[in-house]
């Protein structure tokens, strides 16, 4: 959409942008959604998504036998939403289908005041 507003390319993105609470209740209601934390393990010891699998950006290559199938869903998740959004283009173009962008990341998960752990 913003795109299209700005004259940019009218593709749409390869994943779905989700708010913390729509990530919550899919992570809750569903043991077969993976949620893919792609911060640093210095930022995933600060905390993280209860059951999260860390991913780091510049090794998420190295991790796909950690997330199933490529029909596999998944919630990706960083500090912000700006790692996670590269990382959910890059799961995208290795044909993974059902990708979702946690949007504001992990700050908006926790500014929810949805749990956590160390």
């Amino acid at each position: 959409m913003f795109n299209n507003f700005f004259g940019g390319n009218s593709r749409e993105l390869p994943y779905t942008e989700i708010t913390p609470q729509q990530a919550d209740q899919k992570r809750q209601s569903s043991e077969q959604v993976v949620v893919v934390d792609v911060r640093e393990p210095y930022e995933y010891s600060e905390g993280h998504i209860p059951g999260s699998k860390l991913a780091p950006l510049g090794q998420l290559t190295q991790h796909l036998n950690e997330l199933g199938t490529k029909e596999q869903e998944l919630i990706v998740v960083c500090r912000s939403g700006g790692r996670s959004s590269q990382a959910a283009r890059q799961l995208a173009s290795l044909g993974y289908k059902k990708i979702s962008n946690l949007s504001g990341g992990m700050m908006a998960w926790m500014r929810a005041g949805l749990p956590s752990e160390r």
